[in-house]
Protein backbone atom coordinates (compact mmCIF):
# COMPACT_ATOMS: atom_id res chain seq x y z
CA UNK A 1 0.00 0.00 0.00
CA UNK A 2 1.56 3.15 -1.01
CA UNK A 3 -0.37 5.27 2.13
CA UNK A 4 -0.71 8.42 2.77
CA UNK A 5 1.42 11.61 4.07
CA UNK A 6 -0.25 13.41 6.61
CA UNK A 7 1.35 17.28 6.90
CA UNK A 8 1.20 19.45 9.54
CA UNK A 9 1.95 22.82 11.01
CA UNK A 10 4.10 21.03 13.47
CA UNK A 11 4.12 17.29 14.83
CA UNK A 12 5.00 17.26 18.55
CA UNK A 13 5.08 15.25 21.71
CA UNK A 14 6.06 16.08 25.41
CA UNK A 15 9.74 16.31 23.97
CA UNK A 16 9.01 19.02 21.46
CA UNK A 17 9.05 19.03 18.04
CA UNK A 18 9.45 16.01 15.73
CA UNK A 19 8.70 17.26 12.68
CA UNK A 20 5.56 17.89 9.99
CA UNK A 21 4.48 15.13 8.60
CA UNK A 22 3.40 11.72 9.27
CA UNK A 23 3.17 8.83 6.75
CA UNK A 24 0.45 6.60 7.45
CA UNK A 25 0.62 2.96 5.80
CA UNK A 26 -2.28 0.57 6.29
CA UNK A 27 -3.02 2.19 9.38
CA UNK A 28 0.45 2.32 10.81
CA UNK A 29 3.12 4.78 11.10
CA UNK A 30 5.56 4.20 8.37
CA UNK A 31 7.70 6.92 9.48
CA UNK A 32 7.89 11.03 11.12
CA UNK A 33 9.59 13.72 9.78
CA UNK A 34 9.96 16.58 8.22
CA UNK A 35 7.32 16.43 4.84
CA UNK A 36 10.07 17.48 2.14
CA UNK A 37 12.07 13.99 3.23
CA UNK A 38 9.24 11.95 3.59
CA UNK A 39 7.51 13.32 -0.17
CA UNK A 40 8.08 11.05 -2.89
CA UNK A 41 5.89 10.51 -6.30
CA UNK A 42 2.92 9.27 -6.37
CA UNK A 43 2.58 9.54 -2.62
CA UNK A 44 -1.16 11.06 -2.05
CA UNK A 45 -1.07 13.45 0.75
CA UNK A 46 -2.97 15.55 3.02
CA UNK A 47 -2.77 18.81 5.20
CA UNK A 48 -3.95 19.04 8.27
CA UNK A 49 -4.97 22.08 9.98
CA UNK A 50 -2.72 22.38 13.00
CA UNK A 51 -0.70 20.30 15.04
CA UNK A 52 -0.43 17.19 15.54
CA UNK A 53 -0.17 15.17 19.17
CA UNK A 54 -0.41 12.22 19.96
CA UNK A 55 -3.72 10.61 20.13
CA UNK A 56 -5.27 12.27 23.84
CA UNK A 57 -6.62 9.16 26.13
CA UNK A 58 -8.93 9.53 29.15
CA UNK A 59 -7.97 6.75 31.30
CA UNK A 60 -10.64 7.35 33.80
CA UNK A 61 -13.83 7.72 32.22
CA UNK A 62 -17.46 6.30 33.13
CA UNK A 63 -19.11 5.87 29.23
CA UNK A 64 -22.84 4.45 30.74
CA UNK A 65 -22.70 7.82 33.10
CA UNK A 66 -21.33 9.96 30.67
CA UNK A 67 -24.47 9.15 28.22
CA UNK A 68 -26.73 9.34 31.20
CA UNK A 69 -25.34 13.67 31.93
CA UNK A 70 -26.19 13.64 28.27
CA UNK A 71 -29.75 12.70 29.07
CA UNK A 72 -30.69 12.51 32.67
CA UNK A 73 -31.95 15.76 34.77
CA UNK A 74 -29.21 17.58 36.09
CA UNK A 75 -28.98 19.71 39.11
CA UNK A 76 -26.14 21.58 38.07
CA UNK A 77 -27.03 25.05 38.79
CA UNK A 78 -29.40 24.78 40.93
CA UNK A 79 -29.13 27.86 43.39
CA UNK A 80 -31.16 26.66 46.20
CA UNK A 81 -33.83 23.98 47.46
CA UNK A 82 -36.65 25.71 45.34
CA UNK A 83 -34.71 25.29 42.46
CA UNK A 84 -34.30 21.70 42.96
CA UNK A 85 -38.33 21.23 43.75
CA UNK A 86 -38.77 23.39 40.39
CA UNK A 87 -36.46 20.95 37.97
CA UNK A 88 -38.00 18.01 39.39
CA UNK A 89 -41.35 18.67 39.04
CA UNK A 90 -40.42 19.69 35.56
CA UNK A 91 -38.80 16.76 34.62
CA UNK A 92 -41.45 14.70 36.19
CA UNK A 93 -44.40 16.23 34.27
CA UNK A 94 -46.02 13.75 31.54
CA UNK A 95 -44.42 10.74 33.17
CA UNK A 96 -46.75 7.95 34.38
CA UNK A 97 -47.24 7.96 37.95
CA UNK A 98 -45.22 5.11 39.09
CA UNK A 99 -41.83 5.49 36.67
CA UNK A 100 -38.66 6.36 39.35
CA UNK A 101 -36.54 9.70 38.75
CA UNK A 102 -33.20 10.32 38.93
CA UNK A 103 -31.52 13.68 38.49
CA UNK A 104 -27.74 13.95 39.06
CA UNK A 105 -25.19 16.71 39.67
CA UNK A 106 -26.20 17.59 43.20
CA UNK A 107 -24.27 19.98 44.35
CA UNK A 108 -24.63 21.00 47.87
CA UNK A 109 -21.86 23.56 48.41
CA UNK A 110 -23.69 25.63 45.86
CA UNK A 111 -26.95 25.56 47.44
CA UNK A 112 -28.05 28.57 49.32
CA UNK A 113 -28.78 26.73 51.81
CA UNK A 114 -25.42 25.00 52.46
CA UNK A 115 -26.31 21.30 52.75
CA UNK A 116 -28.21 18.39 51.69
CA UNK A 117 -31.72 18.09 50.95
CA UNK A 118 -33.85 15.31 53.05
CA UNK A 119 -36.58 13.19 52.03
CA UNK A 120 -39.16 15.62 53.06
CA UNK A 121 -38.04 18.11 50.31
CA UNK A 122 -38.42 15.45 47.76
CA UNK A 123 -41.63 14.37 49.23
CA UNK A 124 -42.89 17.32 49.11
CA UNK A 125 -41.82 17.67 45.12
CA UNK A 126 -43.16 14.74 43.90
CA UNK A 127 -45.40 13.19 46.91
CA UNK A 128 -45.72 9.43 46.80
CA UNK A 129 -42.75 9.25 43.39
CA UNK A 130 -39.04 7.30 43.83
CA UNK A 131 -36.61 9.91 43.42
CA UNK A 132 -32.87 9.68 43.81
CA UNK A 133 -30.94 12.31 43.83
CA UNK A 134 -26.82 11.87 42.89
CA UNK A 135 -24.32 14.56 44.38
CA UNK A 136 -22.13 14.99 41.64
CA UNK A 137 -19.53 13.45 43.35
CA UNK A 138 -21.24 10.00 42.85
CA UNK A 139 -20.81 9.04 46.69
CA UNK A 140 -23.42 10.41 48.01
CA UNK A 141 -27.61 10.50 47.07
CA UNK A 142 -30.71 11.44 48.65
CA UNK A 143 -33.73 8.86 48.30
CA UNK A 144 -37.65 10.22 48.87
CA UNK A 145 -39.59 7.89 51.04
CA UNK A 146 -41.02 5.79 48.27
CA UNK A 147 -37.50 5.68 47.17
CA UNK A 148 -36.05 3.96 50.29
CA UNK A 149 -39.28 1.61 50.76
CA UNK A 150 -38.35 0.30 47.25
CA UNK A 151 -35.11 -0.72 48.31
CA UNK A 152 -36.27 -1.57 51.62
CA UNK A 153 -34.64 0.84 53.87
CA UNK A 154 -36.11 2.00 57.34
CA UNK A 155 -35.65 2.43 60.65
CA UNK A 156 -34.32 -1.08 61.15
CA UNK A 157 -32.09 -1.11 58.33
CA UNK A 158 -28.54 -1.61 59.74
CA UNK A 159 -25.99 0.13 57.86
CA UNK A 160 -23.73 -1.84 55.07
CA UNK A 161 -20.01 -2.70 55.02
CA UNK A 162 -18.72 0.41 53.41
CA UNK A 163 -21.72 3.06 53.92
CA UNK A 164 -24.01 4.64 55.87
CA UNK A 165 -27.70 5.56 56.45
CA UNK A 166 -28.33 9.12 58.09
CA UNK A 167 -30.99 9.07 60.22
CA UNK A 168 -32.44 12.03 62.33
CA UNK A 169 -32.57 11.90 65.77
CA UNK A 170 -35.48 9.39 66.19
CA UNK A 171 -33.50 7.31 63.78
CA UNK A 172 -35.34 7.58 61.44
CA UNK A 173 -33.72 7.28 57.98
CA UNK A 174 -33.47 11.11 56.41
CA UNK A 175 -32.79 9.71 52.75
CA UNK A 176 -29.29 10.58 52.78
CA UNK A 177 -27.41 7.69 51.75
CA UNK A 178 -23.35 7.51 51.51
CA UNK A 179 -21.11 5.27 49.50
CA UNK A 180 -22.50 1.13 49.18
CA UNK A 181 -25.89 2.39 50.71
CA UNK A 182 -26.81 3.71 47.42
CA UNK A 183 -26.77 0.54 45.72
CA UNK A 184 -29.86 -1.46 46.91
CA UNK A 185 -32.12 2.31 45.69
CA UNK A 186 -30.12 2.12 42.48
CA UNK A 187 -31.35 -0.90 41.81
CA UNK A 188 -34.51 -1.22 42.98
CA UNK A 189 -35.36 1.97 40.82
CA UNK A 190 -33.50 0.22 38.01
CA UNK A 191 -36.86 -1.33 36.13
CA UNK A 192 -38.82 1.96 36.98
CA UNK A 193 -37.49 4.63 35.19
CA UNK A 194 -36.48 5.34 31.00
CA UNK A 195 -33.59 3.23 30.44
CA UNK A 196 -30.64 4.29 28.32
CA UNK A 197 -30.11 2.32 24.99
CA UNK A 198 -26.86 0.42 23.34
CA UNK A 199 -27.84 4.08 20.69
CA UNK A 200 -27.36 6.51 23.55
CA UNK A 201 -23.88 5.06 24.84
CA UNK A 202 -22.23 4.33 21.55
CA UNK A 203 -24.00 8.15 20.57
CA UNK A 204 -22.03 9.13 23.74
CA UNK A 205 -18.68 7.38 23.06
CA UNK A 206 -18.70 8.89 19.25
CA UNK A 207 -19.03 12.44 20.81
CA UNK A 208 -15.67 12.40 22.41
CA UNK A 209 -13.77 12.63 19.82
CA UNK A 210 -15.18 16.33 19.40
CA UNK A 211 -12.58 17.15 22.21
CA UNK A 212 -9.63 15.50 20.49
CA UNK A 213 -9.89 11.71 22.74
CA UNK A 214 -9.15 8.28 21.19
CA UNK A 215 -9.44 6.09 23.64
CA UNK A 216 -10.61 5.68 27.10
CA UNK A 217 -9.98 3.71 30.19
CA UNK A 218 -14.08 2.95 30.72
CA UNK A 219 -15.72 1.99 34.14
CA UNK A 220 -18.28 -0.21 34.15
CA UNK A 221 -20.73 -2.15 36.31
CA UNK A 222 -21.78 -5.09 36.38
CA UNK A 223 -25.18 -4.00 37.54
CA UNK A 224 -27.41 -0.88 36.71
CA UNK A 225 -25.13 1.40 38.33
CA UNK A 226 -25.01 4.75 39.48
CA UNK A 227 -26.45 6.87 36.67
CA UNK A 228 -29.73 5.27 36.08
CA UNK A 229 -28.66 3.07 33.57
CA UNK A 230 -32.15 1.11 33.83
CA UNK A 231 -29.68 -2.23 32.71
CA UNK A 232 -26.36 -3.70 33.27
CA UNK A 233 -23.67 -1.50 32.25
CA UNK A 234 -21.51 -4.14 30.92
CA UNK A 235 -24.59 -5.25 29.30
CA UNK A 236 -25.33 -1.73 27.42
CA UNK A 237 -21.39 -1.28 26.39
CA UNK A 238 -21.42 -4.95 24.76
CA UNK A 239 -24.42 -4.08 22.66
CA UNK A 240 -22.69 -0.63 21.73
CA UNK A 241 -19.40 -2.27 20.89
CA UNK A 242 -20.25 -2.47 16.96
CA UNK A 243 -21.24 1.22 16.92
CA UNK A 244 -18.46 2.56 19.03
CA UNK A 245 -15.93 4.23 16.59
CA UNK A 246 -13.29 4.71 19.79
CA UNK A 247 -11.93 1.83 21.48
CA UNK A 248 -12.79 1.65 25.14
CA UNK A 249 -10.84 -0.77 27.49
CA UNK A 250 -13.20 -2.05 29.99
CA UNK A 251 -12.15 -1.31 34.26
CA UNK A 252 -15.01 -3.49 35.32
CA UNK A 253 -16.54 -3.56 39.40
CA UNK A 254 -16.77 -6.84 40.33
CA UNK A 255 -17.09 -8.56 43.93
CA UNK A 256 -15.86 -11.83 42.92
CA UNK A 257 -12.96 -13.48 40.72
CA UNK A 258 -15.38 -15.60 39.08
CA UNK A 259 -17.79 -12.25 38.11
CA UNK A 260 -14.92 -10.97 36.77
CA UNK A 261 -13.51 -14.21 34.35
CA UNK A 262 -16.88 -14.22 33.15
CA UNK A 263 -16.85 -10.34 31.96
CA UNK A 264 -13.49 -10.55 30.92
CA UNK A 265 -14.97 -13.56 28.59
CA UNK A 266 -17.43 -11.83 27.24
CA UNK A 267 -15.26 -8.73 26.35
CA UNK A 268 -12.78 -10.45 24.81
CA UNK A 269 -15.55 -11.89 21.82
CA UNK A 270 -16.81 -8.08 21.72
CA UNK A 271 -15.06 -7.30 19.05
CA UNK A 272 -11.85 -4.83 18.17
CA UNK A 273 -13.34 -1.53 19.88
CA UNK A 274 -14.08 -2.89 23.24
CA UNK A 275 -11.87 -5.09 25.45
CA UNK A 276 -10.80 -5.87 28.83
CA UNK A 277 -9.00 -4.12 30.88
CA UNK A 278 -8.94 -5.22 34.73
CA UNK A 279 -11.14 -4.69 38.08
CA UNK A 280 -11.92 -1.62 39.87
CA UNK A 281 -12.42 -1.34 43.32
CA UNK A 282 -13.03 1.10 45.84
CA UNK A 283 -11.11 2.15 48.88
CA UNK A 284 -12.96 5.38 49.99
CA UNK A 285 -15.37 7.80 49.32
CA UNK A 286 -15.17 11.58 48.28
CA UNK A 287 -13.98 14.91 50.43
CA UNK A 288 -17.17 16.95 49.07
CA UNK A 289 -18.72 13.97 50.61
CA UNK A 290 -16.78 13.72 54.04
CA UNK A 291 -16.35 10.20 52.76
CA UNK A 292 -12.97 9.69 51.39
CA UNK A 293 -10.53 8.15 54.26
CA UNK A 294 -8.40 10.75 56.23
CA UNK A 295 -5.94 9.78 58.61
CA UNK A 296 -6.44 12.95 60.72
CA UNK A 297 -10.11 14.01 61.24
CA UNK A 298 -11.85 16.66 58.35
CA UNK A 299 -11.15 20.39 59.72
CA UNK A 300 -15.09 21.09 59.29
CA UNK A 301 -16.03 17.64 61.00
CA UNK A 302 -13.92 16.98 63.77
CA UNK A 303 -15.86 13.60 64.74
CA UNK A 304 -15.31 12.24 60.84
CA UNK A 305 -12.68 10.78 59.20
CA UNK A 306 -14.36 9.10 56.26
CA UNK A 307 -15.19 5.53 55.00
CA UNK A 308 -13.19 2.93 54.28
CA UNK A 309 -14.77 0.78 51.68
CA UNK A 310 -11.65 -2.03 51.01
CA UNK A 311 -11.25 -5.85 52.58
CA UNK A 312 -7.33 -6.26 52.26
CA UNK A 313 -7.98 -9.87 52.10
CA UNK A 314 -10.51 -9.67 49.59
CA UNK A 315 -8.52 -6.70 47.67
CA UNK A 316 -5.48 -8.98 47.34
CA UNK A 317 -7.68 -11.98 45.99
CA UNK A 318 -9.30 -9.62 43.15
CA UNK A 319 -5.91 -8.27 41.77
CA UNK A 320 -4.38 -11.75 41.69
CA UNK A 321 -7.30 -12.75 39.65
CA UNK A 322 -7.13 -10.19 37.42
CA UNK A 323 -3.31 -10.74 36.74
CA UNK A 324 -3.94 -14.16 36.33
CA UNK A 325 -6.44 -13.05 33.45
CA UNK A 326 -3.80 -10.51 32.31
CA UNK A 327 -5.60 -7.50 33.31
CA UNK A 328 -4.93 -4.51 35.58
CA UNK A 329 -5.53 -3.41 38.98
CA UNK A 330 -7.33 0.44 39.41
CA UNK A 331 -8.52 0.79 43.41
CA UNK A 332 -9.84 4.34 43.91
CA UNK A 333 -8.26 6.03 47.00
CA UNK A 334 -8.89 9.89 47.11
CA UNK A 335 -7.86 10.22 51.59
CA UNK A 336 -4.26 9.77 52.14
CA UNK A 337 -5.49 6.88 55.16
CA UNK A 338 -6.93 5.18 51.92
CA UNK A 339 -4.21 5.52 50.07
CA UNK A 340 -1.84 3.77 52.68
CA UNK A 341 -4.11 0.78 53.14
CA UNK A 342 -4.15 0.45 49.41
CA UNK A 343 -0.13 0.53 49.10
CA UNK A 344 -0.43 -1.65 51.88
CA UNK A 345 -2.28 -3.67 49.85
CA UNK A 346 -0.21 -3.42 46.62
CA UNK A 347 2.73 -3.95 48.44
CA UNK A 348 1.92 -7.35 49.49
CA UNK A 349 0.81 -8.53 46.05
CA UNK A 350 3.93 -7.15 44.49
CA UNK A 351 6.21 -9.08 46.90
CA UNK A 352 4.10 -12.04 46.04
CA UNK A 353 4.67 -11.45 42.08
CA UNK A 354 2.12 -9.33 40.68
CA UNK A 355 3.87 -6.84 38.09
CA UNK A 356 3.70 -3.30 39.37
CA UNK A 357 3.01 -2.02 36.10
CA UNK A 358 -0.74 -3.48 36.56
CA UNK A 359 -1.43 -2.01 39.36
CA UNK A 360 -3.26 1.88 39.68
CA UNK A 361 -4.71 3.79 42.11
CA UNK A 362 -7.09 6.51 41.49
CA UNK A 363 -7.67 9.62 42.03
CA UNK A 364 -4.95 10.01 45.01
CA UNK A 365 -5.56 13.36 45.92
CA UNK A 366 -4.13 13.72 49.22
CA UNK A 367 -0.67 12.05 49.45
CA UNK A 368 2.12 13.55 52.04
CA UNK A 369 6.00 13.51 50.37
CA UNK A 370 6.36 9.92 52.24
CA UNK A 371 3.18 8.99 50.12
CA UNK A 372 4.22 9.96 47.12
CA UNK A 373 7.97 8.76 47.37
CA UNK A 374 6.21 5.02 48.39
CA UNK A 375 4.25 4.94 45.09
CA UNK A 376 7.34 5.29 42.96
CA UNK A 377 9.14 3.19 44.94
CA UNK A 378 6.37 0.56 44.44
CA UNK A 379 6.22 1.27 40.67
CA UNK A 380 2.68 1.93 41.01
CA UNK A 381 0.74 4.22 38.44
CA UNK A 382 -1.46 7.30 39.83
CA UNK A 383 -4.08 7.87 37.52
CA UNK A 384 -5.09 12.13 38.48
CA UNK A 385 -8.11 14.17 37.78
CA UNK A 386 -7.03 17.35 37.89
CA UNK A 387 -10.17 18.76 36.68
CA UNK A 388 -11.24 18.17 40.13
CA UNK A 389 -8.94 20.98 41.40
CA UNK A 390 -11.75 24.25 39.77
CA UNK A 391 -14.55 22.34 41.43
CA UNK A 392 -13.12 21.72 44.97
CA UNK A 393 -10.99 24.42 45.85
CA UNK A 394 -13.78 26.53 47.09
CA UNK A 395 -14.61 24.62 49.60
CA UNK A 396 -11.21 22.36 49.96
CA UNK A 397 -9.62 25.00 52.64
CA UNK A 398 -12.20 24.26 54.98
CA UNK A 399 -12.64 20.81 54.67
CA UNK A 400 -8.81 19.98 55.47
CA UNK A 401 -7.22 23.15 57.20
CA UNK A 402 -4.48 24.71 55.98
CA UNK A 403 -1.88 22.34 57.29
CA UNK A 404 -2.75 20.10 55.04
CA UNK A 405 -3.83 21.79 51.61
CA UNK A 406 0.35 21.05 50.22
CA UNK A 407 -0.30 17.69 49.91
CA UNK A 408 -3.90 18.11 48.24
CA UNK A 409 -3.55 16.78 44.52
CA UNK A 410 0.24 17.19 44.60
CA UNK A 411 0.73 16.96 41.07
CA UNK A 412 4.58 17.92 40.92
CA UNK A 413 5.49 16.61 43.81
CA UNK A 414 4.03 12.98 42.53
CA UNK A 415 5.92 13.61 39.03
CA UNK A 416 9.09 14.30 40.84
CA UNK A 417 9.30 12.12 42.94
CA UNK A 418 8.95 9.19 39.69
CA UNK A 419 5.61 8.17 39.92
CA UNK A 420 4.18 6.89 36.45
CA UNK A 421 1.36 9.36 36.02
CA UNK A 422 -2.09 8.81 34.04
CA UNK A 423 -4.60 11.29 33.10
CA UNK A 424 -8.47 10.82 33.45
CA UNK A 425 -11.81 13.04 34.08
CA UNK A 426 -14.30 10.53 35.72
CA UNK A 427 -16.61 11.92 34.12
CA UNK A 428 -19.24 12.16 34.69
CA UNK A 429 -17.93 13.45 38.26
CA UNK A 430 -16.22 16.02 35.55
CA UNK A 431 -16.78 16.69 31.74
CA UNK A 432 -14.79 14.43 29.61
CA UNK A 433 -12.13 17.61 28.30
CA UNK A 434 -8.27 16.55 28.34
CA UNK A 435 -7.51 20.08 27.26
CA UNK A 436 -9.31 21.00 30.02
CA UNK A 437 -7.83 18.53 32.25
CA UNK A 438 -4.29 19.53 30.97
CA UNK A 439 -4.89 23.34 31.53
CA UNK A 440 -6.02 22.54 35.10
CA UNK A 441 -2.93 20.11 35.88
CA UNK A 442 -1.52 23.48 35.02
CA UNK A 443 -3.01 26.62 36.59
CA UNK A 444 -4.42 24.69 39.65
CA UNK A 445 -7.14 27.13 39.79
CA UNK A 446 -4.28 29.18 42.13
CA UNK A 447 -4.77 26.29 44.31
CA UNK A 448 -1.27 25.62 45.20
CA UNK A 449 0.57 26.87 41.94
CA UNK A 450 3.74 24.91 43.55
CA UNK A 451 2.11 21.49 42.53
CA UNK A 452 1.33 22.58 39.27
CA UNK A 453 2.73 20.60 36.23
CA UNK A 454 4.77 21.78 32.75
CA UNK A 455 2.93 22.06 29.55
CA UNK A 456 5.27 19.06 28.82
CA UNK A 457 3.66 16.99 31.74
CA UNK A 458 0.95 17.76 31.14
CA UNK A 459 0.36 16.84 27.69
CA UNK A 460 2.19 13.48 28.62
CA UNK A 461 -0.58 13.38 31.42
CA UNK A 462 -2.95 12.86 28.50
CA UNK A 463 -1.31 10.98 25.53
CA UNK A 464 1.68 8.92 26.37
CA UNK A 465 0.69 8.47 30.55
CA UNK A 466 -2.75 7.80 30.00
CA UNK A 467 -2.46 5.31 27.17
CA UNK A 468 0.40 3.45 29.27
CA UNK A 469 -2.26 3.15 32.03
CA UNK A 470 -4.92 1.84 29.84
CA UNK A 471 -2.25 -0.96 28.30
CA UNK A 472 -1.91 1.04 24.95
CA UNK A 473 1.20 3.07 23.46
CA UNK A 474 0.88 6.48 21.78
CA UNK A 475 4.11 7.53 20.99
CA UNK A 476 4.18 9.21 17.36
CA UNK A 477 6.68 6.31 16.52
CA UNK A 478 7.12 4.03 13.48
CA UNK A 479 5.29 0.55 14.29
CA UNK A 480 3.10 2.36 16.35
CA UNK A 481 -0.95 3.13 15.31
CA UNK A 482 -1.05 6.08 13.13
CA UNK A 483 -3.68 7.15 16.31
CA UNK A 484 -3.43 11.31 17.02
CA UNK A 485 -5.17 14.66 17.39
CA UNK A 486 -5.02 17.61 16.03
CA UNK A 487 -5.29 20.81 17.63
CA UNK A 488 -5.69 24.04 16.69
CA UNK A 489 -2.57 25.52 18.21
CA UNK A 490 0.61 24.18 19.75
CA UNK A 491 -0.52 23.02 23.58
CA UNK A 492 3.35 23.22 24.60
CA UNK A 493 3.40 27.45 24.13
CA UNK A 494 0.00 28.09 24.34
CA UNK A 495 -1.59 29.82 28.13
CA UNK A 496 -3.42 27.37 30.28
CA UNK A 497 -6.92 29.55 29.34
CA UNK A 498 -5.86 29.11 25.62
CA UNK A 499 -5.57 25.73 25.82
CA UNK A 500 -9.04 24.99 27.51
CA UNK A 501 -10.47 26.30 24.09
CA UNK A 502 -7.95 25.26 21.94
CA UNK A 503 -9.86 23.80 18.76
CA UNK A 504 -10.05 20.11 17.98
CA UNK A 505 -9.44 19.79 14.41
CA UNK A 506 -9.75 15.86 13.84
CA UNK A 507 -8.75 12.98 15.19
CA UNK A 508 -7.44 9.27 14.04
CA UNK A 509 -7.92 6.05 15.01
CA UNK A 510 -5.21 3.90 13.23
CA UNK A 511 -5.39 5.81 10.37
CA UNK A 512 -9.02 6.47 10.30
CA UNK A 513 -10.16 9.53 10.99
CA UNK A 514 -13.43 9.82 13.48
CA UNK A 515 -15.74 12.47 13.04
CA UNK A 516 -17.68 13.13 16.03
CA UNK A 517 -21.99 13.11 15.21
CA UNK A 518 -23.34 16.05 14.41
CA UNK A 519 -25.38 18.07 17.21
CA UNK A 520 -23.85 15.82 19.48
CA UNK A 521 -21.36 17.51 21.65
CA UNK A 522 -19.72 15.64 24.84
CA UNK A 523 -21.37 17.10 28.01
CA UNK A 524 -19.52 20.06 29.33
CA UNK A 525 -21.21 20.10 32.93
Amino acid sequence: MPGTLFTAAAVLDASGRRGDALLVEDGTLAAVGAANRLRRPGLPERHLPGVVVPGLRDAHLHPVGHAAALRRLSLAGAADFPSIVEALRGAAAGRAPDAALVAMRLDDEALAEGRLPDRHLLDRALPGRAVLLVRHCGHIAVASTAALAAAGIGPATPDPPGGSIDRDDAGIPTGVLRETAIGPVTTALGSRQAPLHPSDIAEAVASLAGVGLTGLGGIVSLDEGLWGAGACELDLLLEAAPELPLPVRVLVIADTPAQLEAAARRLERAGPMVSFLGVKAFADGSLGGHTAALRRPYADRPGRRGTHRLDPAWAGEMIRASASLGGMTAVHAIGDDALGRVLDVMESTISSGVDPGRLRIEHVSLAAPGDCRRLADLGVTACIQPSFLPSDSPWLPARLGPERLAAAYPFRSLAEAGVPLAGGSDCPVEPPHPLWGMAAARDRAGFHPEQSLSAARALELFTTGAARAIGEDARLAPGRAATFTVLGGDPLTVEPEQLRNLPVAAVFVAGREVVPPAGVEPWRG
